[in-house]
Protein backbone atom coordinates (compact mmCIF):
# COMPACT_ATOMS: atom_id res chain seq x y z
CA UNK A 1 0.00 0.00 0.00
CA UNK A 2 2.81 2.38 0.86
CA UNK A 3 4.30 2.39 -2.65
CA UNK A 4 1.04 3.85 -4.02
CA UNK A 5 1.06 6.80 -1.61
CA UNK A 6 4.77 7.40 -2.18
CA UNK A 7 4.16 7.50 -5.94
CA UNK A 8 1.23 9.89 -5.47
CA UNK A 9 3.25 12.20 -3.24
CA UNK A 10 6.23 12.11 -5.61
CA UNK A 11 3.95 13.10 -8.49
CA UNK A 12 2.48 15.94 -6.43
CA UNK A 13 5.95 17.24 -5.52
CA UNK A 14 7.12 17.02 -9.13
CA UNK A 15 4.03 18.83 -10.39
CA UNK A 16 4.64 21.51 -7.78
CA UNK A 17 8.17 22.00 -9.13
CA UNK A 18 7.00 21.87 -12.74
CA UNK A 19 4.68 24.80 -12.05
CA UNK A 20 7.79 26.98 -11.54
CA UNK A 21 8.74 26.56 -15.21
CA UNK A 22 10.00 30.11 -15.78
CA UNK A 23 12.10 30.04 -12.60
CA UNK A 24 14.13 26.91 -13.47
CA UNK A 25 16.20 25.82 -16.46
CA UNK A 26 14.19 24.57 -19.42
CA UNK A 27 16.27 21.39 -19.59
CA UNK A 28 15.56 20.68 -15.90
CA UNK A 29 11.86 21.30 -16.54
CA UNK A 30 11.89 18.75 -19.35
CA UNK A 31 13.73 16.17 -17.25
CA UNK A 32 11.17 16.62 -14.48
CA UNK A 33 8.41 16.21 -17.06
CA UNK A 34 9.92 12.90 -18.19
CA UNK A 35 10.15 11.78 -14.56
CA UNK A 36 6.52 12.77 -14.15
CA UNK A 37 5.57 10.63 -17.15
CA UNK A 38 7.41 7.63 -15.65
CA UNK A 39 5.64 8.11 -12.30
CA UNK A 40 2.31 8.53 -14.09
CA UNK A 41 2.76 5.14 -15.79
CA UNK A 42 3.94 3.55 -12.54
CA UNK A 43 0.98 4.99 -10.64
CA UNK A 44 -1.49 3.35 -12.99
CA UNK A 45 0.35 0.05 -12.86
CA UNK A 46 0.07 0.09 -9.05
CA UNK A 47 -3.64 0.93 -9.33
CA UNK A 48 -4.68 -1.34 -12.21
CA UNK A 49 -6.93 -3.35 -9.87
CA UNK A 50 -8.96 -0.18 -9.21
CA UNK A 51 -9.78 0.17 -12.92
CA UNK A 52 -10.91 -3.44 -13.06
CA UNK A 53 -13.27 -2.83 -10.13
CA UNK A 54 -15.17 0.02 -11.83
CA UNK A 55 -18.81 -0.93 -12.45
CA UNK A 56 -18.74 -4.19 -10.48
CA UNK A 57 -20.95 -2.89 -7.68
CA UNK A 58 -23.28 0.00 -7.00
CA UNK A 59 -21.05 2.90 -5.88
CA UNK A 60 -21.80 5.33 -3.07
CA UNK A 61 -21.79 9.09 -3.64
CA UNK A 62 -18.26 9.26 -2.31
CA UNK A 63 -17.12 6.54 -4.71
CA UNK A 64 -18.84 8.26 -7.63
CA UNK A 65 -17.04 11.52 -6.87
CA UNK A 66 -13.74 9.68 -6.40
CA UNK A 67 -14.14 7.80 -9.69
CA UNK A 68 -15.07 10.93 -11.64
CA UNK A 69 -12.13 12.82 -10.15
CA UNK A 70 -9.68 10.01 -10.91
CA UNK A 71 -10.79 9.70 -14.53
CA UNK A 72 -10.71 13.47 -15.05
CA UNK A 73 -7.26 13.67 -13.46
CA UNK A 74 -6.05 10.87 -15.74
CA UNK A 75 -7.23 12.73 -18.86
CA UNK A 76 -5.82 16.10 -17.75
CA UNK A 77 -2.39 14.81 -16.68
CA UNK A 78 -2.11 12.69 -19.82
CA UNK A 79 -2.91 15.76 -21.94
CA UNK A 80 -0.39 17.84 -19.99
CA UNK A 81 2.37 15.25 -20.46
CA UNK A 82 1.67 14.68 -24.15
CA UNK A 83 1.60 18.42 -24.87
CA UNK A 84 4.91 18.70 -23.00
CA UNK A 85 6.45 15.97 -25.17
CA UNK A 86 5.33 17.81 -28.30
CA UNK A 87 6.80 21.10 -27.05
CA UNK A 88 10.18 19.63 -26.02
CA UNK A 89 13.04 21.80 -27.30
CA UNK A 90 15.98 19.92 -25.79
CA UNK A 91 15.75 16.31 -24.62
CA UNK A 92 13.02 14.99 -26.93
CA UNK A 93 13.32 17.45 -29.80
CA UNK A 94 14.07 14.54 -32.17
CA UNK A 95 10.47 13.30 -31.91
CA UNK A 96 8.43 13.97 -35.09
CA UNK A 97 5.63 15.76 -33.24
CA UNK A 98 5.96 19.38 -34.42
CA UNK A 99 2.66 19.37 -36.29
CA UNK A 100 0.64 19.74 -33.09
CA UNK A 101 2.93 22.28 -31.40
CA UNK A 102 0.53 25.24 -31.70
CA UNK A 103 -2.30 23.38 -29.99
CA UNK A 104 0.12 21.94 -27.42
CA UNK A 105 1.36 25.42 -26.46
CA UNK A 106 -2.22 26.65 -26.07
CA UNK A 107 -3.32 23.76 -23.86
CA UNK A 108 -0.21 22.96 -21.83
CA UNK A 109 -0.52 25.81 -19.31
CA UNK A 110 -4.22 25.42 -18.40
CA UNK A 111 -3.81 21.62 -18.29
CA UNK A 112 -0.90 22.05 -15.87
CA UNK A 113 -3.02 24.21 -13.56
CA UNK A 114 -6.01 21.90 -13.78
CA UNK A 115 -3.72 18.95 -13.12
CA UNK A 116 -2.32 20.74 -10.07
CA UNK A 117 -5.82 21.44 -8.74
CA UNK A 118 -7.19 17.95 -9.43
CA UNK A 119 -4.13 16.21 -8.00
CA UNK A 120 -4.51 18.27 -4.82
CA UNK A 121 -8.15 17.16 -4.57
CA UNK A 122 -7.07 13.57 -5.25
CA UNK A 123 -4.58 13.71 -2.38
CA UNK A 124 -7.26 15.22 -0.14
CA UNK A 125 -9.64 12.33 -0.74
CA UNK A 126 -6.84 9.89 0.20
CA UNK A 127 -5.47 11.96 3.08
CA UNK A 128 -6.60 9.55 5.81
CA UNK A 129 -4.70 6.73 4.14
CA UNK A 130 -1.59 8.87 3.69
CA UNK A 131 -1.61 9.98 7.34
CA UNK A 132 -2.18 6.42 8.56
CA UNK A 133 0.86 5.32 6.56
CA UNK A 134 2.93 8.18 8.05
CA UNK A 135 1.83 7.23 11.58
CA UNK A 136 2.82 3.60 10.99
CA UNK A 137 6.22 4.58 9.57
CA UNK A 138 6.93 6.96 12.46
CA UNK A 139 5.33 4.69 15.08
CA UNK A 140 3.00 7.48 16.20
CA UNK A 141 0.10 6.44 18.41
CA UNK A 142 -3.16 8.36 18.84
CA UNK A 143 -2.47 12.10 19.05
CA UNK A 144 -3.28 14.02 22.22
CA UNK A 145 -6.07 16.59 22.27
CA UNK A 146 -3.58 19.47 22.34
CA UNK A 147 -1.70 18.09 19.37
CA UNK A 148 -4.92 17.67 17.39
CA UNK A 149 -5.93 21.25 18.22
CA UNK A 150 -2.51 22.54 17.14
CA UNK A 151 -2.68 20.63 13.85
CA UNK A 152 -6.15 22.00 13.15
CA UNK A 153 -4.99 25.56 13.82
CA UNK A 154 -2.04 25.05 11.48
CA UNK A 155 -4.37 23.61 8.83
CA UNK A 156 -6.67 26.63 9.18
CA UNK A 157 -3.70 28.99 8.76
CA UNK A 158 -2.54 27.02 5.70
CA UNK A 159 -6.01 27.19 4.16
CA UNK A 160 -6.22 30.94 4.76
CA UNK A 161 -2.84 31.59 3.18
CA UNK A 162 -3.63 29.16 0.37
CA UNK A 163 -6.74 31.18 -0.54
CA UNK A 164 -4.65 34.36 -0.56
CA UNK A 165 -1.98 32.73 -2.78
CA UNK A 166 -4.68 31.37 -5.12
CA UNK A 167 -5.93 34.92 -5.69
CA UNK A 168 -2.47 36.54 -5.71
CA UNK A 169 -1.13 34.19 -8.39
CA UNK A 170 -4.30 34.55 -10.47
CA UNK A 171 -5.01 30.84 -10.64
CA UNK A 172 -8.44 31.44 -12.15
CA UNK A 173 -6.89 33.21 -15.16
CA UNK A 174 -4.81 30.14 -16.00
CA UNK A 175 -7.59 27.66 -15.28
CA UNK A 176 -10.02 29.52 -17.54
CA UNK A 177 -7.43 30.25 -20.27
CA UNK A 178 -7.67 34.02 -19.79
CA UNK A 179 -3.90 34.27 -20.21
CA UNK A 180 -1.31 32.16 -22.01
CA UNK A 181 1.74 33.28 -20.03
CA UNK A 182 2.82 33.10 -16.39
CA UNK A 183 3.62 36.50 -14.92
CA UNK A 184 6.30 36.90 -12.25
CA UNK A 185 7.32 39.95 -10.26
CA UNK A 186 11.02 40.93 -10.47
CA UNK A 187 11.63 39.81 -6.88
CA UNK A 188 9.94 36.42 -7.35
CA UNK A 189 12.12 33.48 -6.26
CA UNK A 190 11.66 29.79 -6.97
CA UNK A 191 11.54 28.99 -3.24
CA UNK A 192 8.80 31.55 -2.55
CA UNK A 193 6.85 30.39 -5.61
CA UNK A 194 6.98 26.74 -4.54
CA UNK A 195 6.04 27.53 -0.93
CA UNK A 196 3.08 29.66 -2.01
CA UNK A 197 1.86 26.98 -4.41
CA UNK A 198 2.30 24.40 -1.67
CA UNK A 199 -0.12 26.50 0.39
CA UNK A 200 -2.59 26.48 -2.52
CA UNK A 201 -2.22 22.72 -2.72
CA UNK A 202 -2.82 22.51 1.03
CA UNK A 203 -6.02 24.51 0.64
CA UNK A 204 -7.43 22.10 -1.94
CA UNK A 205 -6.20 19.04 -0.01
CA UNK A 206 -8.06 20.29 3.08
CA UNK A 207 -11.17 21.11 1.05
CA UNK A 208 -11.25 17.65 -0.54
CA UNK A 209 -10.51 15.93 2.78
CA UNK A 210 -13.40 17.71 4.54
CA UNK A 211 -15.74 17.22 1.58
CA UNK A 212 -14.83 13.55 1.37
CA UNK A 213 -15.56 13.01 5.07
CA UNK A 214 -18.94 14.69 4.59
CA UNK A 215 -19.81 12.42 1.66
CA UNK A 216 -18.75 9.35 3.62
CA UNK A 217 -20.99 10.32 6.54
CA UNK A 218 -23.95 10.71 4.15
CA UNK A 219 -23.20 7.30 2.61
CA UNK A 220 -22.89 5.67 6.05
CA UNK A 221 -26.25 7.12 7.16
CA UNK A 222 -27.92 5.70 4.06
CA UNK A 223 -26.41 2.29 4.69
CA UNK A 224 -27.65 2.41 8.28
CA UNK A 225 -31.26 3.01 7.25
Amino acid sequence: MGKKWITDLAMAVLLLLLMAYSLVWEVLHEWMGIAMLALFILHHIWNRAWYRSIGRSRPSRYQLVQTALNLLLFAVVLGMLLSGLIMSQHILDFLPLRRGETIARTLHLPLAYWGFLLMSLHLGLHWNGIMNMVRRCLHIQDASRNRVLLLRLLAAALVGYGIYAFIHYRFSDYLLLRTHFIFFTPDQTAVRFVMDHLAVMGFFVCAAHCGGMGLRRVSDRKKGK
